[in-house]
């Protein structure tokens, strides 16, 4: 992948890369045990816009990125690991959220009246907002993404993964996401990306050349090795790959 230096205008670039996804995924459908799918890029687009168009701006060292939106997170505010009291009072985002089509009863979009955290969330933007307590340190060598954009949810309300989905509907949907991530890649031009977890690091390995990848430990609470010190462990492995001093 031949790089070049991207302009500060980055931002509006990321908006219609979001965009494209967004409309190219409406065409796709899932069977059970998947009952309901969110896209969040539809019904929360205008909070995702705006993460894009205030800190999605100039070149980017460093690409997090993350699986999919969680159903307390992203699929309530629109922005990637999207804890509510983070995106509004640490990123600064504040905005009218919808509902999907489709809304399941145990899932209820809320938007930032959500009153549920979203533990991965908190824990990832919690660590970032303490080594850089101004976002702006943060985001000017920094971006946070995810892979895949919608959230699959079983009949019992449960969480499905993309990883978990029948091997024909993954295919379509992965050349989206793989699309769009050669895009964010283009556009920014990072030194490295990280994925947040081993699904997004193997996602790009799979799909990027000319960028360094990573990995850090997933913040989910359903890791035992998270729940014990997610931070601590972040460090050391961002430490270990020669990117953060903190």
């Amino acid at each position: 992948m031949t790089k070049k230096k991207p302009s500060n205008d980055t931002g509006a670039a990321l908006i219609r890369a979001a965009a494209r996804m967004r409309d190219a995924c409406n065409g796709l459908s899932f069977g059970e045990p998947v009952t309901h799918v969110y896209s969040p890029l539809e019904y929360a687009w205008e909070a995702h816009r705006l993460y894009l168009e205030r800190w999605g701006n100039g070149g980017k060292r460093i690409l997090f990125m993350g699986m999919n939106p969680g159903p307390w997170g992203m699929a309530q505010v629109g922005v990637p690991f999207g804890e509510v009291n983070v995106a509004r009072d640490w990123l600064g985002i504040s905005a009218e959220i919808g509902k999907p089509q489709h809304e399941h009863p145990k899932r209820r979009i809320e938007g930032f009246a959500c009153a549920r955290s979203e533990v991965s969330g908190r824990r990832l933007w919690g660590y970032f907002a303490e080594c850089f307590p101004d976002p702006a340190a943060f985001f000017a060598d920094h971006l946070v993404i995810n892979y895949c954009p919608l959230v699959f949810m079983e009949a019992s309300g449960r969480n499905r993964t993309p990883d978990k989905l029948p091997a024909a509907e993954q295919k379509p949907l992965l050349e989206i996401c793989d699309r769009h991530l050669r895009d964010v890649v283009k556009i920014l031009s990072p030194e490295w990306v990280i994925g947040v977890g081993r699904y997004a690091r193997d996602r790009a390995e799979a799909v990027l050349d000319g960028v360094t990848i990573g990995q850090i430990l997933h913040p989910s609470p359903a890791s035992p090795a998270a729940n014990r010190d997610w931070a601590g462990a972040a460090a050391k492995q961002l430490r270990a790959l020669g990117i953060w001093q903190h």
